[in-house]
């Protein structure tokens, strides 16, 4: 398991994004998708990932002389347990948490620039943000959160088809 300090780093988080999906990717094919991110800045996070164990090599080839390592994210290690997050402080929650939410913002505003001066459209592009309060048990709350878990997990290993588009789903639970 990484510690939240690994994970929730700015570029190493949205590495690990890239990789969401059963992916393999190349640090050639990481900075098509992470343009913004220095090239630099790019290899020493996959480093510190690869070396903590969060993406591991999966294949290696030549290219003009020099060794292309394709990676691939090992899930277990790509995630905090909940003994790691039940060591952590509030000031350390609330960091994490801001570190989720401003990548989440990022991500917003990186589809938004893509569509440049054109009227984005939601509904074409499977984007939604909403919130919906729900009185639940305990025993109800993690029916749902069992549920939920269930729905996501059995769509989780499809994988590219020529008509399948990558989404990332994220989801946050707060007492209201």
């Amino acid at each position: 398991m990484a510690t939240a300090g690994l994970l929730l780093h700015p570029v190493r988080l949205r590495i690990v994004q890239a990789f969401l999906g059963d992916r393999t990717l190349t640090t050639a094919d990481l900075r098509a998708e992470l343009p913004d991110v220095p090239v630099a800045t790019l290899y020493r996070h996959v480093g510190v990932l690869a070396d903590a164990g969060v993406l591991e090599v999966v294949g290696e080839r030549r290219v003009r002389g020099a060794a292309e390592r394709s990676y691939r994210l090992v899930p277990t290690a790509a995630s905090v347990d909940a003994t790691g997050a039940a060591g952590m402080s509030t000031d350390e929650h609330r960091q994490a948490f801001a570190t989720f939410v401003a990548g989440l913002l990022a991500d917003f505003d990186r589809y938004a620039a893509a569509a440049g001066e054109e009227r984005l459209d939601l509904a074409r592009d499977g984007v939604g943000y909403r919130q919906l309060a729900l009185w639940l048990s305990d025993e109800e709350f993690t029916e749902l959160v069992t549920e939920l878990r269930a729905v996501l997990t059995a769509r989780a290993g499809r994988g590219p088809d020529g008509e399948r588009k990558r989404r990332i789903v994220s989801q946050v639970f707060l007492p209201g």
